[in-house]
């Protein structure tokens, strides 16, 4: 199998058929299957799937709503393609990019190439200007510089896609996931197009998980291997601030002043505490993160490839 298209739907009913008729026309010529996941629609898009469904298209229902990052989640896993592609399933993707992203991951090398949606159908003020600042945090912030981290369309190769370890919200990180596994990231320009059907699921609402999101990010592109180095750190600093603080309470006592209930040797006393706790904290994150890797063979690495060279005449002489 070549490719397969995962596709989250939630409350699409009438932008099945056209998705699968628009999927159809695009992908002529391509061995493909696609992996319709519904993510506890209250509407008819299951019946309307099972209406218009043909032989590449496997439907997976969930019994409720789970959120995108968990349905997209589950389309990777049942995905059987050398190639996943990712989008959304309102119409606003458009699958005649497909191919020719498709053409750019598999000639160039890349491990992933994201959509990046040109003249894009949104409004300014509740989706475009919030995008914009939003996009350019996390590329300063994880440093994986592509233009649109919003875009839905993105194709990857299967080894990547299977051990992204999907979880919450984090469908949005995809790239920053990838590239932590040593996947090289690109993008490239797409078709964008206004929703019809439906309405849009997203809002201002969700821009605080978005934040919560990229502070996870930066924990694990910084200190996921390595947790003790952050909470040590900081419970270092705190603790001789707390105690140099403390000392100089001390001295202010022995010199006669009255120190009870002054903010400073409170404060000393919290930093002191503080830094106890988040030493301890960090002990604590070092053995998961080691139960992590070692109770499931996993490994802080990944071996991109192994090389064996051909025996010479001078080596088999010997």
């Amino acid at each position: 199998m070549k490719l397969s298209l995962v596709i989250t739907l939630y409350n699409e009913e009438d932008n099945v058929q056209p998705l699968l008729k628009r999927i159809e026309d695009a992908l002529q010529g391509l061995e493909y299957e696609v992996l319709l996941v519904d993510d506890g629609s209250t509407d008819r898009t299951v019946f309307m799937v099972k209406k218009y469904a043909n032989e590449n298209v496997r439907l997976i229902v969930f019994n409720r709503n789970h959120g995108q990052t968990t349905a997209m989640s589950a389309g990777i896993h049942y995905a059987k393609g050398e190639y996943i592609v990712t989008m959304d399933g309102d119409l606003q993707n458009d699958p005649l990019d497909i191919p020719a992203m498709l053409d750019k991951i598999e000639n160039e090398g890349w491990g992933l190439v994201a959509g990046k949606r040109e003249k894009r159908k949104d409004g300014f003020i509740l989706r475009k200007f919030p995008s914009k600042i939003a996009n350019a945090i996390i590329r300063k912030l994880t440093g994986v510089y592509i233009s649109d981290y919003g875009c839905s369309l993105k194709i990857f190769r299967s080894d990547i896609a299977h051990n992204l370890g999907l979880y919450g919200e984090l469908h949005r990180f995809i790239p920053v996931l990838a590239k932590l596994q040593g996947a090289s990231v690109t993008e490239m320009s797409v078709r964008h197009h206004p929703r019809i059907y439906g309405q849009s699921k997203y809002g201002l609402g969700r821009t605080f998980r978005v934040v919560s999101d990229l502070m996870l990010m930066l924990f694990f592109q910084k200190y996921i291997q390595k947790p003790m180095h952050l909470f040590g750190t900081m419970g270092i600093i705190s603790f001789f601030l707390g105690a140099i603080i403390n000392f100089y309470m001390l001295i202010e006592k022995f010199l006669g002043h009255d120190i009870w209930g002054r903010p400073l040797l409170l404060l000393g006393v919290v930093l002191v505490i503080g830094g106890i706790q988040l030493v301890t904290f960090g002990f604590m994150a070092e053995l998961i993160m080691r139960t992590y890797f070692e109770s499931q063979n996993k490994t802080p690495y990944r071996v991109k490839e192994v090389f064996i060279g051909k025996a010479t005449s001078t080596t088999k002489s010997l």
